[in-house]
């Protein structure tokens, strides 16, 4: 093997090894109800909250491609009894087999998403203040759900999530000067890696830098408790979360997508 073979094998082994920490911490981060496990495929349902990362089969090895078509159709009698689409989210650690199966079948690709990480020490917080993480779960989830636009009716399933993240959680939110809630995130805590999520920010106070400022308060907050590296989930086509990122230093890691049976859409 010549050496610039080694050297990128080296590199694509090193790259795993970032995308599975990352997921791992994705999944405790966002815990689903029910994880079962069909070889390295972590088979995630949710039934009381329709986020696709819930929702979704994850596979975790690019070696595991035994009985493809065979696992694929007992996981979609799962998932019709849960009341969900068979949903795959294709990341790096996709098998090849796996990913040509689905382009065989007619597989759709959508919600493709990017993750991002950043290193938490080299962000400038001169211009930020500290901020304690309220601690009122029903307040957050109320706050959450209005921001989002999310009806009342996920007010259960949203309240499950966040009660069952075992890592450290500090919640945060801004407020206008009426009360009114007009920003959220949650800072996840993973030993040396902050998860930022549920980050949104009323249509209303959009391009206010309402954003930016929250998530540098949680990063912040993060790294005083001994964070090092940041990561967010975000969506490839929005413009505006991933420039908010950027700016704060994150760069992409990797991305994934979501692929259902042709015609079919959770």
């Amino acid at each position: 093997m010549s050496r610039s073979m080694a050297i990128t094998e080296a590199e694509k082994m090193r790259q795993f090894a970032v995308v599975r920490r990352l997921e791992a911490a994705g999944f405790r981060a966002w815990p689903a109800t029910s994880t079962a496990f069909d070889g390295t495929w972590a088979v995630r349902l949710t039934r009381a909250f329709p986020a696709k990362r819930l929702n979704s089969i994850n596979p975790l090895d690019p070696s595991d491609t035994k009985g493809i078509a065979e696992r694929l159709a007992r996981a979609r009698k799962t998932f019709a009894e849960a009341g969900r689409t068979l949903t795959v989210r294709q990341s790096p650690l996709a098998p090849p087999e796996l990913v040509a199966h689905l382009d065989a079948e007619g597989w759709s690709r959508f919600a493709e998403s990017i993750v991002m990480t950043c290193e938490i020490a080299a962000i400038d917080f001169s211009a930020s203040v500290d901020r304690i993480p309220i601690r009122d779960i029903d307040r957050y989830l109320e706050a959450s759900l209005a921001v989002h636009g999310r009806p009342p009716s996920m007010r259960a399933g949203l309240g499950e999530i966040i009660r069952a993240i075992r890592p450290p959680c500090g919640m945060f939110m801004r407020e206008n000067d009426g009360g009114k809630p007009v920003a959220v995130a949650l800072a996840i805590q993973d030993n040396d890696l902050a998860g930022i999520l549920d980050v949104a920010v009323a249509p209303a106070c959009q391009r206010q830098g309402i954003g930016l400022d929250l998530v540098r308060t949680a990063l912040r907050y993060s790294m005083h408790k001994g964070a090092t590296t940041g990561w967010v989930q975000v969506e490839a086509d929005n413009a505006a979360g991933l420039a908010l990122y950027e700016r704060l230093g994150f760069r992409q890691a990797y991305h994934y997508v979501y692929r259902t049976p042709p015609g079919e859409r959770p």
